[in-house]
This record gives C-alpha cells, structure tokens and sequence, in this order.
C-alpha cells in the first residue's frame, strides 16, 4: 500500500491553544483508523489522561493489534473508554490502547490542553 493510502494527514485545533499536524496510519489498525476516518471531522473535549488527553468519540470498537505502551507524539484509540488519545509522553496505559497515528509537529500544544478544552480533528485537505 502506497505512503499516500496509508498514511492520512490531519489537523488537531486546541481552541485557545493553536493547532498541531499528525496522521493516521492504516496499518497500525486499519478496521479503527477506517471508521474515524468516516467520521472526521471529530469534535469534542479533552480530558487528562496519564501523559496525555482523550476525546470520547462514540465508535465502540474493540482491541486491534492493542498496546500497553505508547511514546510521546502517540494518537491511539482507547477501546474501554471509546476515545481517541493525544499522548504528549511516553507512558503504560491503564488498559490496551489501537495505536492509530502520530503527531508530527507542535506536540507542546498538546500539553498544554486543560480539561474542557474543545479539540478538533480534521483532515488537512477537509478543512
């Protein structure tokens, strides 16, 4: 599969923050990178997680090649809370996480996210 299929770039906007650049990686769990891709725009507010954020996004899917652990720059989707997580650190998860895609640029915006803050995430070209 091509780099341009397999790798889809995103936006993530922090409201008040600024914005940061990422992409979702088919191959890390193609059936969940697949269904939020038919979602994006995904909108919704943080919440603090060790070493990072989540958004609940309403998809209840199941483990799909699932982690214990994640770097910093990680996004992945948290089946047992049904939310997509923004990890500014290298942590071990409470539970299993689909490792779904990364943040490429500005990762310090993601730390400095304070619970309640909106979060948009969007495709680059779908603005």
């Amino acid at each position: 599969m091509s780099d341009v299929l397999s790798k889809i770039p995103i936006k993530i906007k922090v409201e008040g923050v600024g914005e940061a650049e990422g992409e979702l990686v088919r191959i890390y769990a193609p059936l969940t990178v697949d269904r939020l891709l038919r979602m994006l725009p995904i909108e919704g507010r943080a919440h603090p997680i060790n070493g990072g954020v989540s958004i609940i996004i309403g998809i209840k899917r199941g483990e799909e090649k699932s982690v214990k652990k994640v770097e910093a720059g990680t996004i992945s989707y948290w089946p047992r809370g049904d939310a997509v997580c923004l990890y500014y650190a290298p942590v071990s998860t409470q539970s299993p996480v689909n490792r779904i895609g990364k943040i490429k640029n500005n990762l310090d915006h993601i730390i400095d996210i304070k619970s309640g803050t909106p979060i948009r995430i969007y495709r680059i070209n779908s603005a």
